[in-house]
């Protein structure tokens, strides 16, 4: 890799899964090491010192889940300037070499985004914050990132097809709480107010609430 009079000459080169589990261990501000990968890289100092790692593995949304898309679901650095921005353009050359149509990631607010940027990646969306990922039908521990917005980034091929829209992803979303009627446990669809609703149908919600009303003590029973 190429660098400008007076930075420091950087390498990116390919990790295997624990050594970067073990860099994002150590060097992450925020997130633990992923469940897993398509492929991982580092950058190295003059040295030879690993100064930041890439984890690039599947989408996290199932809307984006297509085959055809990655996702950077980690980079870390030990601060080395523009180690992040050759992770991040070293991740979409290598994903687009594999045959990939399109890279996503994730910011935080209050991150800037600027290697991004000086990698030519592109800000698509702004995602407002969610109370946490743990739903009925899928139950997962609180993270320290939930509650906190979060900026959608893309590097995409011309040709790359479409991405399905926000409002699909939100109703995924919604589709993972499930029915607590006795018996059902299907997923809830979102009603037409645009909230979603409690029960998948009316016959659930009867069913529930004929199971609540003879739970309930008759008044005036006595013992026999």
């Amino acid at each position: 890799m190429t660098s400008r009079p007076g930075q420091v000459p950087l390498t990116v080169v390919p990790l295997g899964w624990l050594d970067a589990c073990e860099a994002v261990d150590q060097l992450h501000r925020h997130h633990k090491r992923p469940s897993g990968h398509k492929f991982s890289l580092g950058v190295l100092r003059p040295d030879g010192r690993l100064c930041g790692v890439a984890i690039v593995g599947r989408p996290i949304a199932r809307s984006f889940d297509t085959g055809w898309q990655v996702e950077v679901t980690r980079v870390a650095t030990d601060g080395t300037p523009n180690a992040c921005s050759a992770l991040y353009g070293a991740a979409w050359r290598t994903a687009r070499a594999a045959g990939y149509q399109r890279a996503l990631t994730y910011t935080q607010d209050g991150e800037s985004g600027a290697s991004l940027r000086a990698a030519g990646w592109t800000l698509i969306a702004v995602l407002r914050p969610r109370t946490g990922w743990d739903t009925p039908s899928r139950p997962r521990e609180a993270h320290g990132h939930d509650g906190i917005v979060r900026f959608l980034w893309e590097k995409a091929r011309r040709d790359a097809a479409p991405l399905p829209s926000l409002a699909e992803l939100r109703n995924e979303i919604r589709n993972e709480i499930t029915c607590p009627a006795p018996g059902c446990g299907g997923p809830v669809a979102q009603s037409r107010r645009g909230r979603p609703a409690r029960y998948c149908s009316p016959a659930c919600r009867l069913r529930a609430h004929r199971r609540r009303h003879n739970a309930k003590p008759m008044a005036g029973r006595t013992a026999s």
